[in-house]
């Protein structure tokens, strides 16, 4: 039995903002009106209402990470809680760190083809992974939640900035940026005038699960609910077993860090040597929630958002979201 899909495609993408239209034209006649050309993160929201509206239970996302995380965070809103969409990740924003680890495997013309003939099949769903969702609650009740699944902090936000200028942004591919913003992050470590200002970090108050609250000094925070970064990178604590992805990973760097080039190094390699795990700045774990106030901004998925008045944000483990592999 055939399975509709419907397809939200984000035109300011980077790779599919750089297309002559003809991948568009395809999929609407297609697709008809389960196609959505989205050229505004406001209009996000009323698409996903209208196929919460048609009960349809597979989307594909054509973007980025802020497209997909976008994406979750209306259907957290509009789709009842035992009836979320499977969906369709295809890679084609700045950033792509959730295709990286539950993409669909092919973009444009390639996808839109395999898509369709799943769906003829009905085995859309016949090989899925499946993650939980990050989700950010505020401490204003009337703000809605918003669902991703990579978070960062303190200098996270710094970097993410650097690689957002358009001199680096609009020359570079995304994963150049990256490495533009690390490299140019860590060059500000070798110069006394903004090494002290970086490595002091944020003021951040933490809390794991149900543990008290503990402030300190932050240089770096990151939590995940993916399973695997691009080129093997892995900052966080060692994975062990088959569902070590369910709850939150996160890594606590506090201020004035030891051997963070070393350790560094490691995480770019994906490796987890035995001294970090017992150097005092480094702490790494899983929770199912954990409770941040810090001052200034946050990422989420690739997007800087703010902490709210009193910078207290929630971070929570769930939903749980099927994505579906197609390559």
């Amino acid at each position: 039995m055939s399975e509709p899909f419907a397809l939200i495609h984000n035109s300011r993408s980077r790779r599919n903002g750089v297309e002559d239209g003809s991948f568009r034209k395809r999929a609407a006649r297609a697709l008809g009106p389960l196609f959505f050309h989205s050229t505004s993160r406001t209009l996000l929201p009323e698409a996903v209402a209208e196929l919460a509206r048609r009960e349809v239970g597979v989307i594909a996302v054509d973007g980025g990470d802020g497209t997909v995380s976008d994406v979750m965070s209306a259907i957290h809103r509009f789709y009842p809680t035992d009836a979320l969409p499977a969906l369709a990740v295809l890679p084609s924003g700045n950033t792509n760190l959730i295709a990286a680890d539950v993409g669909f495997g092919l973009r444009g013309r390639a996808a839109l083809e395999r898509l369709t003939v799943m769906a003829r099949a009905g085995t859309l769903r016949s090989t899925v992974a499946r993650r939980d969702a990050l989700a950010i609650r505020w401490s204003d009740s009337t703000r809605p939640v918003a669902l991703g699944m990579f978070h960062g902090a303190a200098a996270f936000t710094k970097g993410v900035r650097i690689a957002h200028r358009p001199a680096i942004l609009n020359r570079f591919s995304h994963d150049i940026a990256v490495a533009v913003a690390i490299a140019s992050s860590l060059g500000r470590l070798m110069f006394r005038s903004t090494r002290r200002k970086w490595l002091a970090g944020n003021p951040v108050t933490l809390a794991v699960g149900a543990e008290a609250p503990r402030t300190m000094d932050c240089f770096l925070f990151m939590a995940t609910t993916l399973r695997c970064l691009p080129r093997g990178m892995w900052p966080f604590a060692a994975r062990q077993g088959a569902d070590d992805g369910a709850g939150l990973a996160y890594l606590n760097v506090r201020a004035f860090p030891e051997r963070l080039l070393a350790a560094t190094w490691a995480s770019l390699r994906g490796e987890t040597p035995a001294w970090l795990d017992s150097a005092p700045a480094y702490e790494r774990g899983r929770a199912d929630c954990l409770s941040l106030r810090i001052d200034g901004s946050f990422v989420l998925d690739g997007e800087i958002w703010d902490s709210g008045p009193d910078g207290r944000t929630i971070l929570t483990a769930g939903p749980r979201f099927d994505f579906i592999r197609g390559a």
